[in-house]
């Protein structure tokens, strides 16, 4: 049965993705951070920018907050900040890889000074939830190793799990744990949580509110990402993803802009495992560092890109895909896959954002506002956020 627009429409209504303080500022290769006018110099600034992806697509309610890079005085006021521009705060990052003493690691560093600094800090970040009113707690470490025998393996992976234990008991009875995982670097022989597996089984054996987040950068070339996502869905432990594109390791570019049809691909086992229903909590994020475009459009359209994704992803003819599929005819099967995926679905979308009382076109209408030469004539002084600030 073809699936009508009118259901595809109304499960994108619901459809939430939150976008990173950090897209705002301005980044850049190992090379060169190359800088551009109107980039924030405050959180609010950031905050200002992200409400207005949200304005213009109407499905990015939420601001991820990155510490200490997103550091305030008082985070409810921040809240309230928010509030005024018609967005909220969302996820909190903690930050253990900037500074000096985490050298050889953070939680997992073998001086046990270091691994309390460490821990301090992720349980600050639990008190900034407190003040936010954030769900979730994004944990990434760029713990691991560079030689062998450099240190000891398994008990990094004690040191480790005594440091989540902490967090997580301290984690309020609405707040969750999102345990990202990074193939490589900085640590080039181990790292201390480089797969989807390993933070699974952290996660495991946290509780049910430890869940993995799936950077759909962070992996080998050739990883079949869609099949994590439908073993962590199907286990109840797919907690976030954080969306961006690569086309070699962890290049942070805009989601779908390598492969689109990997996206969609991802995509369709979400829908396919309840992703998309509210009461799975999947969050769906983009993690992504604009170095050349400019970056409030760019984190429109990537809003956009993931929208188009879900669409296809939601007119996939589930029945006539499973008759195919047990009668065993291969053809069958992969055309009613693709057919969804060689459908255009911007039509669509841009009914249903006139339906909001939205602009069709995102990306066109932010370019009309002059809100860009707005905030580049106005931000002038000061000092630009940018990576690490």
């Amino acid at each position: 049965m073809v699936v009508p627009a009118a259901v595809v429409k109304e499960r994108l209504r619901g459809q939430r993705i939150e976008t990173p303080s950090w897209a705002y500022g301005n980044s850049g290769t190992r090379f060169k951070v190359f800088a551009q006018p109107g980039v924030p110099r405050t959180v609010e600034e950031k905050i200002d920018d992200a409400a207005q992806v949200h304005a213009f697509t109407g499905v990015a309610p939420t601001v991820a907050l990155h510490i200490p890079w997103d550091r305030a005085d008082d985070y409810g006021r921040l809240a309230k900040y928010a509030e005024s521009a018609g967005i909220r705060l969302g996820t909190i990052n903690a930050n253990v890889f900037q500074d000096d003493d985490y050298k050889l690691g953070s939680v997992a560093n073998p001086d046990r000074a270091i691994r309390r600094k460490a821990l301090d800090h992720l349980l600050d970040c639990v008190d900034i939830m407190d003040r936010t009113g954030s769900r979730d707690l994004k944990l990434w470490f760029a713990d691991g190793t560079n030689y062998p025998g450099q240190d000891d393996i398994r008990t990094r992976q004690d040191r480790l799990a005594e440091a989540l234990a902490a967090v997580y008991e301290r984690l309020g009875a609405h707040q969750r744990l999102l345990l990202e995982y990074k193939l490589f670097e900085p640590a080039f022989y181990t790292t201390d949580v480089p797969d989807w597996g390993t933070a699974y089984a952290h996660c495991l054996h946290l509780g049910d509110r430890a869940q993995v987040c799936v950077d759909t950068g962070h992996h080998a070339p050739g990883t079949n990402i869609e099949f994590i996502v439908a073993i962590l869905l199907r286990a109840g432990k797919l907690g976030a993803f954080d969306f961006n594109s690569r086309f070699y390791a962890d290049d942070d570019l805009m989601v779908g802009a390598a492969d689109p049809f990997q996206l969609f691909r991802i995509m369709a086992e979400v829908a396919r495992g309840g992703g998309l229903d509210q009461e799975t909590g999947v969050a769906f994020m983009l993690d992504q560092c604009h170095n050349v475009e400019a970056k409030i459009p760019a984190q429109i359209r990537s809003v956009c890109n993931v929208q188009e994704a879900t669409a296809k992803a939601l007119l996939i003819d589930r029945d006539a895909l499973t008759a195919a599929q047990y009668s065993g005819d291969v053809l069958a099967a992969h055309d009613v896959f693709m057919d969804a995926y060689h459908t255009d679905v911007r039509p669509m979308l841009a009914e249903l954002r006139a339906e909001q009382g939205l602009d069709p076109d995102p990306v066109a209408a932010y370019r009309r506002s002059g809100y860009g030469e707005r905030i580049a004539a106005n931000r002038v002084g000061g000092n630009q956020a940018g990576w690490g600030a």
